[in-house]
């Protein structure tokens, strides 16, 4: 599986023709235990850089940013009882939402693992 990070610090996992979208251990850290998540309705269109979905901690609240243009399929409904599964494992079964990619070309301006460490150090 390849996964591609944002500036704005999401992480895209491909998995076939879909995104799996969440946020990174560095960006779960930063905003402290999540108390709430919700994302747009399955089916909604959004372009990329869009609000997707937004989650909430005792710190803040923070928009999380579509990577790619796609449609929402799915949200991790486990997160409606316990969204501080996003600190817990924030790459894996935190993910936030499912999308499909409508323009695969976008991936390339994403970054790869070693260039999103090398940003936040």
């Amino acid at each position: 599986m390849t996964v591609y990070y944002t500036k704005e610090h999401e992480w895209l996992r491909v998995e076939g023709d879909v995104a799996v979208v969440g946020i990174t251990a560095h960006a779960a850290n930063e905003l402290g235990e999540l108390v709430f998540a919700e994302a747009r309705d399955p089916g909604t269109t959004v372009e990329q850089g869009d609000s997707v979905a937004v989650v909430e901690s005792v710190k803040a609240a923070s928009d999380i940013y579509a990577p790619v243009t796609g449609d929402v399929l799915a949200f991790n409904d486990a997160l409606g009882d316990d969204a501080a599964l996003v600190n817990r494992d924030p790459e894996g079964e935190g993910w936030i939402v499912r999308m499909t990619i409508a323009d695969a070309s976008q991936l390339a301006g994403l970054m790869d693992k070693a260039t999103y460490t090398a940003l936040v150090g």
